[in-house]
């Protein structure tokens, strides 16, 4: 309930009928993709995603009169630290900030500032964190639109994903333990390809595996020549595009290609063209599974690799924080 009133709060505080645009680098910017998208259907407000990188080096791709969302974890990111000076300092424009760190520069730099210190993870790699702040901002889309049966449901989400994680790990770790795999491939559209990106990225830092996203129907436009027994190609299946993305499924199925499909609930024509599935059966709004529709990829990357014998909390050349030296 607090934070619901610091949320309503903040969005009666911020300017409306301009563009938002959110911004991270790695988890955070995928996290911004889905952010944006969940931003746009639950406001009918226009959003964009962008790399903290792209502020700093290409600045005119920033849009005048924008809301900039920074997104990080730690809250000294540096790229998201140059983007919020930047941003604040140079265009005079306030910024509002969510991070997972207590006093830290971020804080310092943005106008406004969500701190979710209890969803930080010791970890190297992102997990809690990264759902942890989606589900505010979009509590804070929900807020925002009025969409008060979204932010219910938000509000529920843990109670039922808690019910559905033990299906999950077994069904996630039957599938490693039974085969390995050349490539991985993740498709999502809308608010799921942020989150088909960030699997992605879970999978290659946590097993050090060859693994792609790609939005699912871009998939047959030359992505799907490296269809073949060996690839796992995982698909998000939303409802908003059911019948297409199940059509992309079957013709990958038919290219020999080795299938898992996460969605809600699958039906008889899902299930001929699956190799393996996973269905979270949540009683909630298509974009506010977003969130959990994560977590097989989370598993899937600390799964596989486990079974290499690497540490999925400290994979190799990555720190938990990239601060880079001043020049």
């Amino acid at each position: 309930m607090e934070q619901s009133a610091r949320l309503q709060s903040l969005a009666e505080k911020l300017p409306r009928n301009i563009e938002w645009v959110f911004i991270g680098c790695g988890s955070s910017f995928y996290l911004a993709q889905a952010a944006s998208a969940s931003w746009s259907i639950l406001t009918g407000e226009k959003s964009r995603a962008l790399p903290a990188s792209e502020i700093t080096l290409f600045p005119q791709l920033f849009p005048a009169g924008c809301q900039a969302v920074l997104i990080t974890r730690s809250g000294y990111t540096s790229e998201v630290l140059q983007a919020a000076e930047y941003l604040e300092s140079k265009l005079r424009s306030q910024t509002l900030a969510i991070t997972c760190g207590a006093n830290t520069p971020i804080a310092k730099i943005a106008s406004h500032c969500i701190q979710l210190p209890a969803a930080d993870e010791k970890s190297t790699v992102m997990t809690r964190s990264f759902t942890s702040m989606l589900i505010t901002l979009q509590s804070l889309a929900a807020i925002r639109g009025n969409r008060r049966d979204v932010l219910k449901s938000l509000g529920e989400l843990p109670g039922q994903v808690a019910g559905r994680l033990d299906a999950i790990h077994s069904a996630i770790k039957s599938l490693t333990e039974s085969r390995a795999f050349a490539d991985y491939v993740f498709l999502g559209q809308g608010p799921f390809f942020g989150i088909a990106q960030e699997c992605m990225l879970k999978v290659k830092e946590m097993s050090c595996s060859y693994a792609q996203s790609f939005h699912t129907l871009e998939f047959r436009h030359g992505p799907k020549a490296i269809v073949s027994p060996e690839t796992l190609i995982t698909f998000l299946i939303s409802e908003s595009g059911f019948a297409a993305e199940v059509a992309v499924l079957e013709e990958i199925k038919k290219l020999g290609g080795t299938t898992l499909v996460v969605c809600n609930s699958g039906d008889s024509m899902m299930r001929r063209a699956a190799d393996y599935l996973v269905e979270l059966s949540l009683d909630v709004p298509e974009v506010a599974r977003a969130a959990p529709s994560v977590i097989p990829g989370q598993l899937l990357g600390f799964y596989t690799g486990i079974k290499k014998g690497l540490n999925p909390d400290e994979p190799r050349n990555l720190s938990r924080v990239v601060m880079l030296e001043s020049k």
